[in-house]
């Protein structure tokens, strides 16, 4: 396959980007995306060129890492995928594709395609956890949990940080990373006795680091990879206001 790539490229938060245009041969359509990337670097390298910075780690879908804009679409237009299982079968021999960093305030960039996504770290610090006293396990049916809740609580769990849904959203909120967060732990009994101090804790935080409001647009849901639910907001909101 050849394939025409427009990358955009920069310094860092402070510098000015633009779109560098690089023409690929040789892509091979069993290829991840982030493998025809890995390719792309060392063509580069091999010409004395500079390589794309961006950033990877697991391959398998679950660190959330790779993410990036592929022509409009976080983590590209196949829905329920990240980055780095993205198939090059999706594209078309000859095909032009923009690759872009994401874009919102509290994401600065690092260089290149990789940005900063430690404020979901931080909001993630500021209450994601439970407090339990250590030891040995118990027994898991000494406490029963309504299987719906469970199930409900497993699908919020499966959300990892990858940033995707303050990408699509044109406000930059955070609400539905938040929301999955608070849910998995709003619906287990484990969670209930920190729950008013968790969600007070966590928006707070995210309004500090600066993502914007909700507006319910759904582009969130539309392009999260791990496709978490946008009745999680909802969740969200009853136990914030319960925690006043």
């Amino acid at each position: 396959m050849k394939l025409k790539l427009k990358i955009w490229k920069q310094g860092d938060a402070h510098s000015r980007g633009s779109f560098v245009t690089y023409d690929l041969d040789g892509v091979a359509p069993e290829m991840s995306f982030i493998e025809m990337l890995t390719y792309l670097n060392e063509t580069l390298i091999g010409k004395g060129e500079e390589p794309v910075t961006f950033e990877h780690d697991c391959h398998e879908g679950i660190c959330g890492s790779c993410g990036m804009y592929i022509n409009g679409y976080p983590h590209g237009p196949v829905k329920g995928l990240t980055t780095c299982l993205l198939s090059m079968r999706n594209f078309k021999d000859g095909e032009t594709i923009v690759i872009e960093p994401w874009r919102a305030k509290p994401f600065p960039v690092i260089k290149d395609l990789m940005v900063d996504r430690n404020a979901l770290d931080k909001i993630q610090q500021a209450g994601g956890f439970i407090s339990v006293t250590t030891g040995a396990a118990p027994e898991a049916n000494t406490i029963p949990v309504n299987k719906k809740n469970s199930d409900l609580a497993f699908d919020a769990s499966v959300c990892i940080g990858c940033g995707a849904c303050v990408a699509a959203c044109k406000n930059a909120s955070a609400m539905l990373f938040v929301s999955a967060k608070i849910s998995q732990y709003a619906l287990l009994p484990q969670g209930r006795p920190e729950g008013k101090e968790r969600v007070r804790a966590m928006i707070a935080e995210m309004d500090r680091q600066g993502f914007g409001s909700c507006s319910n647009t759904g582009a969130c849901e539309a392009q999260c990879p791990k496709q978490i639910k946008l009745f999680n907001i909802a969740r969200l909101n009853r136990e914030y206001y319960k925690a006043f």
